[in-house]
């Protein structure tokens, strides 16, 4: 990727841990974990099952407490202590799972769903023609109509469609960072790289940044600015991505890396 992200930090952290359990059945998922993510930057975070990579996107967004270290917004302390400061962190921080069925809540039409969006943003009281602009805007930017869709429930839609009604929200909401938990991985080849694309447009026409929660090294490699390579709740190794893929020094990177054949000719997607 080009490196088109600033030199401002919007998410830090500091020794991250989160343990499970207590005594001898305690569980150490992530342990001393430290990383910056800066303004427009993508970064991925890699590891297989089990790496703990989930667990720390989880504790990014505030839907996990953190067993230990500290999390830093724009270079404060993060607050999330009652709903105000809640909802003003997830203003600023959303993101996309493996899962779109289990996303949303079955029970609620599309346009409930986009409509929570907008108050989320606080912009509940701007008239219905407003409203219905832009949640016809988002619909458009994921390449859906909102007229077909508005009154249906998320169990109607294909698994595309609600992977695209994801981004859609993601485009109402205009977060600064985007968590993207293995948005690809339950969805067919075609749908992958249009899902892709519209992810990439979001960093490159809203200024969005993105972190991907992947095991997959192609994808980290040909679309991050930096990969952080996660096992057993560690960070090994970090760094820009040409570097970390083409010159690993952590015999878990080299070993990933060796998993991959031809991992460092051209990617080209087909959108």
């Amino acid at each position: 990727m080009n490196e088109i992200f600033s030199d401002q930090t919007l998410l830090e952290t500091k020794k991250v841990c989160k343990t499970f359990g207590s005594g001898k059945n305690a569980v150490n998922a992530v342990i001393d974990v430290d990383f910056q993510i800066h303004q427009g930057e993508i970064i991925s975070i890699v590891g297989t099952s089990g790496s703990g990579k989930t667990t720390l996107a989880k504790i990014l967004l505030g839907l996990l407490k953190e067993t230990s270290g500290e999390i830093l917004y724009k270079g404060k302390p993060r607050l999330l202590k009652n709903q105000k400061e809640r909802r003003a962190y997830w203003q600023n921080i959303q993101a996309i799972f493996q899962d779109p069925f289990s996303t949303f809540n079955q029970f609620f039409r599309v346009d409930k769903i986009l409509n929570d969006c907008l108050k989320l943003q606080g912009l509940e009281h701007i008239s219905q023609k407003e409203k219905t602009e832009k949640m016809q805007d988002a619909c458009k930017f994921v390449n859906l109509k909102y007229e077909e869709l508005y009154n249906k429930y998320p169990f109607e839609l294909s698994g595309g469609q609600m992977q695209r009604l994801m981004i859609a929200r993601i485009f109402m909401v205009k977060p600064n960072i985007l968590i993207a938990d293995e948005p690809t991985s339950m969805i067919d080849a075609c749908s992958r790289s249009t899902i892709l694309d519209m992810l990439m447009k979001l960093r490159e026409e809203e200024g969005m940044t993105i972190l991907f929660i992947t095991h997959d090294l192609g994808l980290a490699y040909y679309l991050s600015d930096t990969i952080y390579i996660m096992e057993s709740g560690r960070i090994v190794e970090k760094g820009p991505a040409e570097d970390v893929i083409l010159h690993p020094q952590d015999s878990y990177t080299k070993q990933l890396v060796s998993d991959v054949p031809k991992l460092h000719e051209e990617w080209v997607l087909s959108y």
